[in-house]
């Protein structure tokens, strides 16, 4: 293994753990504080937070991991195909599927839909705490699980590698 790509994966362990704890931190107290904001005050914050979450660092991370996690998945199966390559390959499967992949699915549907409700309506009020918090939320902790395990399963998958190599000297 190159320098370069070993760097990369000790470089993506940390993204995928610093996405898991921006998901933890909404699915933890941020959304519950929103949601028990006064009127319509949660909702007017995480239109806002939607907006400005694309022009921060966490979009690049975010966005950036998946082609990341691709790499990562293709490394994993075809130059390893062991142990340590079949967790590397479940860790970017994981991140792809269980975070980028819910989040299309998911997660932006229901902040497209939030994006575009009055403030004033009745409505919008019973689709933020009937609807928008409780199943956001769940997805949001789907996120958050699969970002944190892919970083487990690829933190243990160098591990063994490293390990494995070790034996060999």
């Amino acid at each position: 293994m190159s320098a370069l790509l070993f760097l990369l994966l000790q470089l993506s362990i940390l993204a995928y753990a610093l996405v898991a704890g921006v998901f933890l931190a909404f699915s933890d107290f941020i959304m519950r504080a929103l949601a028990v904001t006064g009127g319509v005050g949660g909702v007017e914050a995480m239109q806002v937070i939607n907006r400005e979450v694309f022009r921060w660092i966490f979009m690049i991370l975010f966005i950036g991991l998946a082609p990341v996690s691709l790499l990562i998945v293709a490394y994993g199966g075809m130059v390893l195909g062991n142990g340590p390559g079949i967790l590397m390959m479940i860790a970017g499967l994981v991140y792809v599927i269980g975070c980028f992949g819910v989040t299309i699915v998911f997660n932006v549907p229901m902040n497209e839909a939030l994006a575009g409700m009055d403030l004033s309506s009745g409505a919008t009020r019973d689709y933020w705490h009937q609807t928008y918090v409780p199943r956001w939320t769940f997805w949001n902790s789907v996120r958050s699980v699969a970002s944190a395990l892919s970083a487990g399963l690829l933190l243990f998958a160098m591990l063994w590698l490293t390990q494995m190599r070790a034996h060999l000297i």
